[in-house]
Parts: structure tokens; sequence; C-alpha cells
């Protein structure tokens, strides 16, 4: 259907780019507030119920109406890929503040556990992503916007510092974890977690002989 031609007002004067180009509004305090609270309840409750829990249970945990989640959040789809950007965007700025407290080679390891961690914990998440919902096109691609970038830094500073090898391309190392990361099992999380350990000796042990 063709849209409306627009009406011509006597006496106005026409409109300035920048009155045809100003930027939406910012969500108001409350908005955010409630935005937050429904990011934060989804992440607990798709913790523990999985992505299909009842979306009553996240509105209930974030101690709001239904109505505010919907226009926030239209589709469950929608809501999943707002969670897992925040949680992405969370453990990528983690990089950030763990290099500015640490040496550079615990820095990266702290980061390279905390971002294990973050895998073990979003397998759901990461089971959504695959289910063809367009909501999730482009989440692969934000994925490694974020954390390869955090990662390059981490790794870069402790090659630079001699404590880790340094051929080891940033993406690979990101893979290499997100591979062991499927393990599953009741001891599963703590198997991913002695693997990652033998591939960050495998880093130091590069650098040492190669002094």
């Amino acid at each position: 259907m063709a849209l409306p031609k627009p009406e011509t007002v006597t006496g106005t004067a026409s409109p300035t780019a920048d009155d045809t180009e100003a930027p939406a509004p910012r969500l108001r305090a409350d908005a955010r507030r409630n935005e937050g609270a429904l990011l934060e309840a989804a992440k607990v409750v798709f913790a523990r119920s999985g992505v299909d829990a009842p979306i009553r249970e996240i509105a209930t945990q974030a101690g709001v109406g239904l109505g505010t989640l919907y226009r926030r959040f239209p589709t469950r789809a929608d809501l999943v890929a707002a969670v897992f950007r925040r949680e992405v965007d969370a453990c990528a700025d983690a990089a950030q503040t763990l290099a500015a407290g640490q040496g550079p080679a615990e820095a990266l390891a702290e980061w390279l556990m905390l971002y294990t961690r973050f895998l073990a914990t979003k397998q759901g998440l990461a089971a959504a992503l695959h289910s063809g919902d367009p909501a999730f096109a482009a989440l692969p691609d934000y994925f490694r916007s974020r954390f390869e970038p955090a990662l390059s830094k981490l790794l870069h500073a402790a090659t630079d510092a001699g404590e880790v090898r340094a051929d080891v391309a940033p993406y690979d190392l990101l893979r290499a974890i997100g591979n062991l990361a499927v393990a599953t099992g009741e001891d599963g999380a703590a198997h991913v977690e002695r693997m990652v350990m033998l591939l960050l000796d495998g880093l130091r042990y590069g650098a040492a002989i190669g002094k």
C-alpha cells in the first residue's frame, strides 16, 4: 500500500535536516530499570529452567507485569537474543578490568577461565541460536566481534611481556575452548577447566622454550 503524500501547510517553514533526522528519544529511567530487571531475571530463569521457561515466570522474577515485558521484548527470541548480548558484553568488558589490575599472563588466564564458564552456562542459549530464528542471525558475528578483540589485547600483552607463545591466533584459542566446552556429564565443567589449564600451560611453555 502506498504511503499518503505529506500535507502542505501554508505559511509553515519546511523542516530542516536537524528536524527530520533527530535521534529517537532515550529510554526513560524507569524503562531502563525495567529492561535491566527483565534481562537479569531472564538470565536467572533461563539458567534454572532453560530458554523455554514460561514468560510469566520471568516477569514475576523481575517484578513487572507481562505487558511491560512484551512491550520491550515482543517475542521470546527477542528476549533470548538480548540476554545473550548482555552476557557477551559483560564477559568481553571484563578483559579490560582484568588487564588493568593484574599482570599480562594472570589477566589472560583469568579471562580465559571466565570465558570458559560463560560458555558452560550458556548451553541452552547456544542451542537456541541454532534454531533458525532470524532474531538470532546476527549473534554469531556479534559474539566474535566482541570476544576476539578482547582476547587479542590480553594475548598480545602477554606475548609482548614474553609470558606466552606468540604463534596463537585469538580466534583459534576461542574456538579451541568452545570445542572443549561441549563436554557433558557430572564432571563436564571440571573436565573443561582442567583442559583449559593445559592449554594455558602450553601457551606458557611455548614462550619458555623460545627464550
